[in-house]
């Protein structure tokens, strides 16, 4: 959804929710559970304002009414401000250069001279990168666990910040880098299962971040 899409809905959903009546309870459970989706997906399922949203009871007063109101307000302010979903000029900045590797690996990929593997080891340590800021940037912590591919992984998938099946699809990934970085070529030389790779990846991380 482009900025402006999500501007407009916010405001929307902050006009629906002033024109509720006094006898409109459900209506107003029903807007609290599209704003709860809506913002999730837009600033991530943990953030404040979500955590705002739902404290509110589902019964219309003009406080109730007023406290959902001012929420989107603030998450209005906020994405003006360039703050939504956690995406700092710091972590914009990180994901430049997870795109910039990327389109690297595209390019040794497509290079018949250079070995696949070489583009898997690098597929690999940019989906590490991603989800090692993502962690960071989020303000979790490992719990001990030695800084890796999976250990971001199953801290991420903790926090219900990813799917099973985005772990299911981070395990192969990995598998395959570590195919390549420990030289079992014959693992890494089908240069269209690198390619699935590099497509899957790139998949994931413009779904994390859209």
């Amino acid at each position: 959804m482009e900025f402006e899409q999500v501007i407009a809905h916010c405001k929307a959903l902050k006009k629906e929710v002033e024109q509720l009546g006094d006898s409109d309870g459900a209506k107003l459970k029903g807007l609290k559970a599209r704003i709860y989706d809506f913002l999730s997906k837009v600033g991530g399922p943990n953030n404040t304002f979500v955590k705002q949203v739902s404290s509110v009871e589902s019964t219309v007063t003009s406080y109730q009414k007023n406290v959902v109101s001012e929420v989107l307000s603030s998450f209005i302010a906020h994405m003006e401000n360039g703050l939504v979903g956690g995406i700092s000029p710091k972590r914009q900045a990180e994901l430049d250069v997870v795109s910039d590797l990327l389109e690297q690996a595209n390019t040794l990929l497509e290079n018949p001279k250079v070995h696949s593997a070489a583009p898997a080891v690098l597929i690999g340590a940019t989906l590490e990168e991603f989800l090692r800021a993502w962690v960071e940037e989020e303000g979790l912590s490992l719990g001990g666990k030695k800084p890796s591919l999976d250990s971001y992984c199953k801290t991420l998938r903790e926090e219900e910040l990813i799917t099973k099946q985005d772990v299911k699809d981070i395990t192969a990934w990995s598998g395959i880098r570590n195919h390549a970085a420990h030289g079992e070529w014959s693992e890494v030389e089908d240069r269209a299962r690198i390619r699935l790779m590099l497509e899957g990846v790139n998949l994931f991380i413009r779904q994390k971040t859209a």
